[in-house]
Formats: structure tokens, C-alpha cells, sequence
């Protein structure tokens, strides 16, 4: 029969198996492929090390997985550092990690890649959202370190062509702790009080490290939420950043980010200038088919005293012909008269009379009488001589 004394409980054999694993595994580092990964909300993360032999449950509490640069993936191949333990309740080992990176790929490499997918996802890189650089700025801010070859570059290039802009410099560290941040509040600040009306956004070149903060999503959310327009200009070229695809133009260095405002301000000079040439050159012509219309004018309209000697001349000629017509007119009547009065004086009594004729008409009605037989004795007649007038009566009349 077995001795009582050495008799263990399953809860003290694995709570002395737990001590034994965490006195000799007390820092450990192990390389596994991550499966059956969870993080439920309490913030912790939960997975399965494991390799073609073997697997070994994984846990990384919250205040460590919060200085991780990514999220664990399966099918990820990582390398933990941490302690063993054993969880007593099912006498099962895990690795408790403290600290996690990706084999092959870097951390920070996977960092970008899963933001940039979960941030694109999200619409803050859509191009339809990005808006074009003001035609005129007048004040450009600028966040970037105060003593860096950044702010040089950019005051080089504004002094040298950007007459009459005026630059606010928002000073802010670019690398490190605590740079993203002050990123993100500068960006945030020259939005709340208007004070820009364009952001450039950069620094010089540097590694990835150096330039991680210009990865951070606190940065790129800033930028997306900026109403003023933002140029990113972080590190040289070849470095593309969250900050970048976030921003709403991408320059290769912090120049030419300059060169950019300069050169939509010159556009827009050069437009206005080329409105202005085509504008008088349409008022040119305008005015010369004007003026051509003007003539034809005035060479069918007369002038006030042209056309007044115009009408007396036409007026002196219609007296003329009224004249020249009246004196027609009067002498064709004049013909006619002298020949009316020539048949008058040829008809008329009188000269009938001065050949010794008389003219003999009954008293009482004025009746001429050229028979006899139209007198009756007794009648009262009255003759006409050609000079004086007789009246007589009928004594007799002859043959009648």
C-alpha cells in the first residue's frame, strides 16, 4: 500500500509543477507560428504557439500587447520572449509573452501594412475626399521641428518665389515619445483657430524608425480631419507613410511641398493672365468692329450743316422749277386769253354796232327782236346805237 504521506491532490501536483516551470522558465523565447488567435474585450490577447510537432497556448496581457506595434495574425510565424507557467485549474503550460516580433518581416512593417488596410477600409485615404490646394494662400503652416533641415528647405523656396506668403511655424518633435501627438495637436490647433490656408506636414529623411511617427493613426486621423488642406512631406522619395496617403497631395521632400504652394499660386497668376490677355484682346477686336461700323455710319449719315445745305439747295431747286412752271404756266394761259379775247372782240355787238348796226329789244322784257313779226303796233321798244339808246313805239309794221 502506498504511503499516505507522499499523496499529492491534482491541484497541489500542478501547483508544484507550476512552481518548478517558473523557477527554471522564468524568461524564455519562442518561435511559433500564431494560431486560434482571440482578443476578447477585456484587452487581453489569447493564441496558440506552435510548430510541426508540437503547440503551446499563448497568453499577452493587456499592459503588454498595448506597446505592441501590430496585432498578431494566424498563421503569423513570431518570436516571444516571456515566462512559462502552468495554469493549475487544467494543468496546462502557456507562455505568459511580454514582448512579440514578427520573424522575417519587420514589427514595424507589419505595423504599416495592417493600419494601412484597416485606415483605407475606412475611407480615410478615398481620393474623392481630398481637396485641391488653395489658387492664392497667403499664410502656410508648417509642422515640423523648429531646428531641422524641413523648415530651412521650405523657408529657401517660400523667400525665393513665394512673394507675400507668410509662414506660421508650428515647432513640434518629429521623432521619438510623444512626437505623434504633437503632430496631431498642431495640425489640430492651426485648424481650430484658422490660422492657415495650407498645412505642410514633414520632415527629412531618416529610417523607418525615424519616421514612424508619421505612421501613427492619431497623426493620419488629424490630417483626415483637417479642414484645411494638407501637404505631407515626410522623409525623401522612395518613403511612403500613413501620413502621406491620409493627406490631401503628397510632396517627395519638404522643397517641394514648397515648390507645390508656389506653383498653384503661379498657375493661377499665370490663368488670371492669360484671361486677362484674351479679355483685351476680345475688347480689341470688340472695339475695332465698333469703330468699323461707326465709319460705315458716318459715311451714310450726313452731317447737321451738310444736310441742312442739302435741303436748301433742293429748296432753291423746287423755286426754280416752280417758277420756271409758273412762267410756263402763265404764258400758255396768256396765249389762251389773247386767243378767247380775239373770238370775243370778233362776236361782240358792239363791234357790230360801230358798222352802223342797232340793236332793237321790246321794253318791257328785254327780248331781242330780230323779225317784224315778233312786234305788235303800240309796243314800246328800246334800240341800242353804238353810242346812246333810243326808245320809241310801234306805228306800223310792214310786211311781217
Amino acid at each position: 500500500m502506498a504511503d499516505t504521506t507522499n499523496i499529492l491532490t491534482v491541484s497541489r501536483l500542478n501547483e508544484l509543477l507550476k512552481e518548478v516551470v517558473e523557477e527554471n522558465f522564468w524568461e524564455v523565447w519562442v518561435e511559433g507560428e500564431v494560431s486560434n488567435f482571440s482578443a476578447p474585450s477585456s484587452g487581453h490577447y489569447y493564441f496558440v504557439l506552435k510548430d510541426e510537432k508540437a503547440a503551446v497556448r499563448g497568453v499577452m496581457f493587456r499592459p503588454y500587447n498595448r506597446l505592441l506595434p501590430f496585432v498578431p495574425e494566424d498563421g503569423m510565424k513570431v518570436l516571444c520572449r516571456g515566462r512559462v507557467s502552468l495554469y493549475p485549474q487544467r494543468g496546462e503550460l502557456q507562455v505568459l509573452v511580454e514582448a512579440m516580433e514578427v520573424c522575417g518581416l519587420g514589427n514595424l512593417h507589419l505595423a504599416f501594412r495592417q493600419l494601412k488596410e484597416r485606415l483605407a477600409a475606412e475611407g480615410l485615404f478615398a481620393e474623392e475626399r481630398k481637396r485641391p490646394l488653395p489658387g492664392l494662400p497667403r499664410v502656410v503652416g508648417v509642422v515640423t521641428s523648429g531646428t531641422g533641415a524641413a523648415i530651412r528647405d521650405i523657408l529657401k523656396v517660400l523667400s525665393r518665389r513665394g512673394a507675400g506668403i507668410r509662414i506660421l511655424l508650428a515647432p513640434v518633435k518629429v521623432q521619438g515619445e510623444g512626437a505623434a501627438a504633437e503632430i496631431a495637436a498642431a495640425v489640430t490647433d492651426f485648424n481650430r483657430h484658422g490660422m492657415a490656408d495650407v498645412l505642410i506636414v514633414g520632415r527629412g529623411g531618416g529610417s523607418l524608425e525615424d519616421l514612424w511617427a508619421f505612421n501613427e493613426e492619431l497623426v493620419a486621423r488629424a490630417i483626415f480631419s483637417s479642414r484645411i488642406p494638407v501637404i505631407s512631406a515626410v522623409g525623401h522619395e522612395t518613403d511612403v507613410t500613413i501620413a502621406d496617403l491620409a493627406a490631401d497631395l503628397r510632396a517627395p521632400t519638404p522643397s517641394a511641398a514648397a515648390e507645390l504652394v508656389v506653383k498653384s499660386r503661379l498657375e493661377l497668376e499665370s490663368h488670371l493672365d492669360h484671361l486677362e490677355a484674351r479679355l483685351l484682346s476680345r475688347v480689341a477686336v470688340r472695339f475695332r468692329l465698333l469703330g468699323e461700323r461707326l465709319q460705315n455710319l458716318e459715311k451714310r449719315l450726313c452731317s447737321p450743316v451738310q444736310k441742312l445745305e442739302l435741303q436748301r439747295r433742293r429748296c432753291r431747286e423746287a423755286a426754280f422749277r416752280l417758277q420756271a412752271a409758273m412762267r410756263r404756266g402763265l404764258e400758255v394761259r396768256a396765249a389762251r386769253l389773247a386767243a378767247f379775247a380775239g373770238r370775243l372782240e370778233a362776236l361782240s355787238p358792239l363791234d357790230i354796232l360801230a358798222r352802223g348796226f342797232a340793236v332793237v329789244a321790246r321794253e318791257k322784257d328785254g327780248v331781242l327782236v330780230r323779225r317784224a313779226g315778233q312786234l305788235t303796233v303800240g309796243e314800246r321798244l328800246r334800240i341800242r346805237f353804238q353810242e346812246g339808246t333810243a326808245r320809241v313805239i310801234t306805228e306800223e309794221i310792214v310786211n311781217p
